[in-house]
């Protein structure tokens, strides 16, 4: 499978060394020497210096015989130019642009089926406004992830000491708690990702990942963190447009706003476009600010400013002063685990957000969508059981599954399904599937042609 990326940024590093370790056949474009410096010191694929939205450069990617066609560079017009031409060049490619500006997404329509045919738009704001609005609407939760058009929720979660999960094997949850159906599908123990067997238990402080439908998640995420509580209002430092969209958004389910920035002109214009908030004029990493207003009264603390050294500051603050939950907005991939070490986890990324839009559509076959977790340890794929696979009409218990991949749901119909040893698939059944990052590429292998040679 070849894919052509434009742009050896961050998230064009990232996919690019993701799909080299699966051995894709991998060209990046991009005018920046030291970012193709970069890839070829650390990946091992094809790189060309020059502008991505050079039909010439396009061609010499192979741009003909790729499959996949990714404009992810900072530039949306270089973006939407290399679309413009990879549709010329090759009309069946399908085509991922990173778009920002507001303003073309008001002409989605026309980007995505009228003019560029692109399959999919990435607004990083809108992608992390998304992640918040889920971290807020699920207390509790670290990471939320819908399949099966929201009607099953893959949720990481701590668990905290009043759980009353804690010491229970996850062979013994089923029989105590029938009216609660889940399914445990990794835990995180220290910095261990593991799929769980039966005998395993959960302990106090666990990270652990569940999938259930979606209408059962508040009842079992109360088993795990019986401790949390509703949050109905927000601090939200940095007056930027994800600052904006995020005071907009949960303005509009009812909660009580304080939004600050620094900038007095953006002050005045975040003024006039919310209607309940108060917005403030100062420096958000100020502590004596942050105590005149009360912000250990607020329920979550959020910290969208565009620099990650300020929202850590900010979010580590704000802990300090008494806030219960802390959301930090953080761009750097490295950045991630160091923040999650110091007691930062409930963090949005707009370029994880990116990285995971464009692997839905790296999969091959029937894989429908796919989300990373922990970082990149782990994958969940929704895909569909092809009607000449070993695995249909068989039990799940007497299935060859490799020990590091685990089936978590079945959807059949309208019907969802959290099965057990003895559920059985059915051809054209929806599956979902947990595999850890070495058996990522045996699983799409199989997806694609029949999953016996699991």
């Amino acid at each position: 499978m070849r894919i052509v990326i434009i742009g050896a940024g961050e998230i064009g590093f990232r996919v690019a060394q993701r799909l080299s370790m699966e051995n894709k056949d991998v060209v990046i474009i991009d005018r920046n020497p030291d970012a193709i410096k970069r890839i070829n010191d650390h990946l091992d694929v094809q790189t060309i210096l020059g502008s991505g939205s050079s039909p010439v450069l396009l061609e010499k990617a192979g741009i003909q015989q790729a499959e996949l066609f990714l404009a992810v560079t900072d530039s949306d017009e270089i973006n939407l130019t290399a679309c413009l031409f990879a549709r010329t060049l090759a009309p069946e490619i399908t085509k991922l642009a990173r778009v920002r500006n507001q303003e073309y997404m008001h002409f989605k329509s026309a980007l995505t089926r009228e003019i560029l045919n692109i399959a999919h738009v990435i607004n990083p704001d809108q992608e992390v406004v998304r992640s918040l609005e889920r971290m807020i609407d699920i207390p509790g939760a670290l990471e939320v992830n819908h399949f099966a058009a929201g009607r099953i929720t893959l949720t990481g979660v701590r668990v905290c000491s009043q759980s009353p999960l804690i010491g229970l094997r996850l062979m013994d949850i089923p029989e105590r708690y029938r009216d609660t159906r889940f399914i445990v599908a990794a835990i995180v123990r220290g910095e261990e990702l593991r799929i769980p067997a039966g005998k395993d238990a959960i302990h106090d402080e666990d990270i652990v990942y569940f999938i259930c439908e979606s209408p059962q998640l508040e009842n079992v995420l109360s088993l795990f963190t019986p401790c949390s509580t509703k949050i109905r209002s927000a601090f939200i430092l940095g007056g930027g447009s994800v600052g904006l969209l995020a005071a907009q958004r949960l303005e509009n389910k009812g909660f009580s706003i304080k939004l600050v920035e620094q900038d007095a002109q953006r002050c005045r214009h975040l003024a006039g476009e919310l209607d309940h908030a108060v917005v403030l004029q100062g420096d958000g990493s100020d502590g004596d600010l942050l105590r005149e207003e009360n912000i250990r009264d607020m329920d979550v603390c959020i910290a969208l400013t565009g620099s990650e050294e300020t929202n850590i500051l900010i979010s580590l603050l704000a802990k300090s002063l008494g806030v219960g939950k802390t959301i930090t907005r953080i761009n750097k991939f490295a950045y991630v685990p160091l923040a999650r070490t110091i007691g930062l986890e409930n963090v949005i990324s707009p370029r994880i957000s990116a990285v995971n839009t464009i692997l839905r559509h790296v999969r091959r076959g029937k894989v429908i969508s796919s989300v990373s977790i922990k970082g990149e340890e782990a994958e969940a794929l929704e895909a569909v059981a092809l009607e000449n696979s070993s695995i249909v009409h068989k039990p799940i218990k007497d299935l060859r599954f490799p020990k590091g991949a685990l089936i978590l749901c079945i959807i059949r119909g309208d019907e969802v399904h959290i099965p057990d040893g003895e559920s059985v698939i059915l051809p054209r059944d929806r599956i979902i599937i947990l595999c850890t990052r070495p058996n990522i590429e045996r699983v799409e292998k199989a997806l694609a042609v029949k999953l016996e040679y699991l």
